[in-house]
């Protein structure tokens, strides 16, 4: 059977799913882009603090994220097996979890934070940055824990426009809020990087009482289950879990190899660690667009699987690779030859911003193994082997460690060289992937 008879859905078809998304996880890129962008004017510390503080946050909040996955794939099985009224129990059950979950973070994130930071941070001034911001963004897992939910009902059942409307809502309200709280606007005391944090999980709440509002005037209760509270059921609830455990396990651990990268270029110095920083703002938009045709594609994936069309899996991951290229290669190209002018966009330190060019060129060469393997991954994912993806993930990470181990810790290389990891993390990533994916086992898998 040839490529054209196995294709599932035209491009056209993912676009109109993928554009949603995409223009959300860009506008949500947009909030750590104006803490950056912002605190980038403040100095070189609140910069480098917020860089290890908001992935010490983000490695926590992939539990839930990885939680909301698990959800989605579950929603996107049921909707393409057309059992509509099933997604409402699995959405409501893991609301109830989430919230619970949340719970559990914020605690945990006071009372570990305090005492670890200052073990693990060679800064002083990094550490006392950075603990101001973690201890005002942690009441934020109450509203993102739970928003992450809706994000995963609206893509698991291919309603993803809902995502741009949010997303302008959450970018405006934390732009203002920031301006406010970080500067002192309006008579709001001057907060630095504290300010930046509170007007971020203001934001979140803000998001969390959009997604509501909307899903109760625009979206059909009955036909989705969502007309009537369930009650928490442990049953339910394990069933979701044996789904989405080994995607909550992959995320944190993906997320914490992360921070100790971030970890390892701060004991390199104050200005390697800013320079990290301004880069991963910068890769997070090339990540947010890959993102979103890696989101689309496992969400197709598994709607695919529901309805008996296994066979244009394969075809439909290659689709999807080739539209995330067709907008990365070119994005990169530009960033690379006018790396002052993306660069300004973070600080307005000249020396600062020619200090961060060779670390940019060395990003640049990346952008086509990270679209490859993320959605390599998350079309494992969206067959419903999660713990597969997550072995996968491991085994990948275990390597990835060992790389920058050798080249920060042991040799001490320049920052530029350490983003040479992402090399190898993509690329071993979508050999493991790959080959999974083509000897076609995950096909009799239920779920």
């Amino acid at each position: 059977m040839n490529n054209i008879q196995k294709k599932a859905y035209t491009s056209k078809e993912i676009l109109t799913i993928a554009y949603p998304i995409l223009i959300s996880l860009v506008m949500e890129q947009a909030i750590g882009m104006t803490d950056t962008a912002f605190l980038g004017r403040v100095g070189e510390i609140e910069l480098g603090a917020s860089a290890i503080a908001g992935v010490y946050y983000i490695a926590i909040f992939m539990i839930g994220f990885g939680f909301s996955i698990g959800s989605q794939i579950l929603m996107a099985r049921r909707n393409g097996e057309k059992r509509y009224s099933e997604i409402g129990d699995i959405f409501y059950q893991g609301v109830y979890f989430m919230i619970f979950l949340a719970a559990a973070a914020f605690t945990l994130t006071e009372l570990i934070t305090p005492w670890l930071l200052p073990k693990i941070l060679s800064s002083q001034n990094i550490y006392a940055a950075a603990e101001s911001y973690i201890h005002w963004r942690a009441f934020g897992f109450f509203f993102s824990f739970v928003a992450v939910m809706f994000r995963a009902f609206f893509v698991g059942t291919t309603q993803t426009k809902t995502l741009t409307l949010n997303s302008l809502v959450m970018v405006g309200s934390n732009i203002v809020f920031n301006y406010i709280l970080i500067f002192g606007k309006l008579g709001f005391p001057a907060l630095g990087i504290a300010g930046a944090a509170i007007g971020s999980s203001l934001a979140e709440l803000v998001s969390l009482i959009f997604f509501i509002t909307y899903t109760v005037r625009k979206i059909d209760l009955k036909k989705y289950g969502l007309n009537r509270f369930s009650s928490f059921n442990t049953d339910k609830l394990r069933r979701i879990l044996n789904v989405s455990l080994w995607t909550m396990i992959q995320n944190f651990v993906s997320l914490s190899t992360w921070f100790i990268f971030f970890l390892y270029v701060e004991h390199l110095g104050e200005r390697p660690l800013a320079i990290t920083n301004i880069i991963r703002n910068i890769s997070g938009i090339t990540f947010m667009i890959i993102s979103a045709f890696a989101s689309t594609c496992g969400s197709l994936v598994s709607n695919q699987i529901g309805a008996g069309k296994a066979d244009s899996v394969v075809c439909t991951v290659h689709q999807h690779i080739k539209l995330a290229l067709s907008i990365v290669l070119p994005l990169t190209i530009l960033f690379a030859v006018f790396p002052t002018v993306v660069l300004g966009i973070y600080t307005d330190m000249p020396d600062l911003i020619e200090a961060s060019i060779p670390s940019l060129w060395v990003f640049c060469t990346t952008t086509w193994l990270t679209a490859a393997s993320n959605i390599y991954f998350q079309s494992v994912s969206g067959t419903g082997n999660t713990r597969m993806a997550f072995m996968l993930e491991l085994s990948t990470l275990v390597i990835y460690a060992a790389y920058i181990t050798l080249i920060i810790q042991v040799m001490r290389l320049d920052v530029a060289w350490c983003w040479t990891s992402e090399h190898i993390y993509g690329g071993f990533l979508l050999i493991f992937c790959s080959i999974y994916l083509h000897r076609g086992k995950w096909k009799l898998k239920r779920i």
